[in-house]
């Protein structure tokens, strides 16, 4: 995990207060300050200081083995 200032930066089901989307998808934010507002799906990242996601299915779906779901890339919010 990242070396911040968050304690758990991390982006997941159990998250409290975690925004979900109308369709059940979960937008997450990656960046040295959380988007207003979005501060539970935020992970905070270091300036100058390199980083990976990882994606954990626990029990996924029927939708995930037909491949009817796939997480989309991360892209630049401005």
């Amino acid at each position: 995990m990242l070396q911040n200032d968050q304690d758990w930066p991390l982006v997941s089901s159990q998250t409290k207060g975690l925004l979900v989307n109308a369709d059940g998808s979960v937008d997450a934010y990656f960046g040295p300050a959380a988007p207003a507002g979005k501060e539970n799906n935020w992970i905070q990242t270091l300036p100058g200081k390199g980083w990976n996601s990882l994606l954990c299915l626990c029990g996924p779906l029927e939708p995930f083995f037909k491949k009817a779901c796939r997480p989309g890339e991360i892209e630049l919010a401005e």
